[in-house]
């Protein structure tokens, strides 16, 4: 339960968050399906509508700005017609782009999902996951370390795309200054994220990291003390699907926080939503429990929506009085 949600809520105007991360853009082809193809066992759908919203680290950008916070974005992107699209997104959620990158040969990721009947048929992705590296790598380094002097909080959105590297996280962590850094991860890319506020594995990547297979308390205490262990982190938030979220501080200071989603549609951008409401909440003073307890109740409600869709901060403070 919290206590008075309205005055945290008030103080997330003026955060500024910095996100830093694989961008991407989330295309939903929305169609029905009323026969099956006589070329191939596969269904035919008539496309009825296109959308194209924000994904991976810019859509974690759109929920800390939805939220009323200043979105601060770096990463790289293409010289594309996606880039501008991407751009024109950023735009309309009053996010700063200065630190998105171009690079000329790399495409921006672009993820086609085709929904029918509220149901993902396919998915196709475009994208390039090698390694920046060069002059990109060095333009967004020095864009990191000169926009760090004057935010609030960090969050690593990790997709293995190519963006998030020991060097890029080394640049973050020296950089803090006490500030608070969560990190929403790749198993590929662990012994990069050392000595971060927050790390929010799933069940199934923090299974994959410890190689302990979650399936009672304390198989999950394991997992979390081995992130204590392997990465010397503050504290661990292992998100559980349909069973919630747990959150552990070291000395195995456990926290269950039930799910509280009433209908499940689509799970897609839920991680964001979870990682982005939780940091702005510790930028605005609450405590990490608290933080997590209020990423829960924002991630129950977006979920209840298809596609890839942003916590609004009046929606937030509807529910959370609803169970003050």
């Amino acid at each position: 339960m919290i206590k008075n949600p309205a005055s945290l809520l008030k103080k997330f105007t003026g955060k500024n968050i910095l996100i830093v991360g694989d961008v991407m853009i989330d295309r939903y082809i929305w169609g029905n399906v009323s026969r099956i193809s006589p070329e191939a066992p596969v269904p035919v759908v008539a496309v009825e509508r296109e959308d194209m919203m924000l994904g991976g680290a810019a859509n974690v950008a759109a929920n800390i700005a939805s939220l009323g916070g200043h979105a601060i974005l770096a990463g790289v992107v293409g010289d594309d017609e996606g880039a501008r699209l991407l751009a024109a997104r950023l735009e309309s959620f009053g996010i700063d782009a200065s630190g998105l990158i171009a690079v000329p040969d790399r495409p921006t990721t672009l993820k086609t999902r085709i929904v029918a009947h509220s149901q993902h048929v396919v998915r196709f992705d475009h994208e390039v996951k090698s390694p920046v590296d060069g002059g990109a790598r060095n333009r967004l380094f020095h864009f990191i370390e000169e926009a760090m002097r004057n935010v609030d909080a960090v969050i690593v959105s990790d997709y293995a795309k190519g963006v998030v590297s020991r060097a890029l996280m080394n640049r973050i962590t020296q950089n803090a200054d006490g500030r608070f850094i969560a990190v929403d991860p790749k198993v590929s890319n662990l012994e990069c994220y050392r000595h971060v506020s927050v790390i929010t594995p799933n069940r199934l990547e923090a299974s994959a990291a410890s190689h302990i297979e979650i399936h009672d308390e304390e198989s999950l205490l394991g997992a979390a003390e081995w992130f204590f262990a392997r990465l010397e982190c503050e504290s661990v938030l292992i998100t559980r699907g349909p069973e919630g979220m747990t959150l552990v501080k070291p000395g195995r200071n456990v926290y269950h926080i039930p799910a509280v989603a009433r209908k499940v549609y689509d799970v897609t951008g839920a991680g964001d939503t979870v990682i982005a409401t939780m940091t702005i909440c510790r930028a605005a003073g609450a405590a990490i429990e608290d933080a997590a307890r209020i990423a829960n109740v924002a991630a129950g409600i977006v979920v209840g929506e298809v596609g890839t869709s942003v916590i609004r901060k009046n929606d937030l403070l509807i529910q959370l009085q609803k169970e003050e």
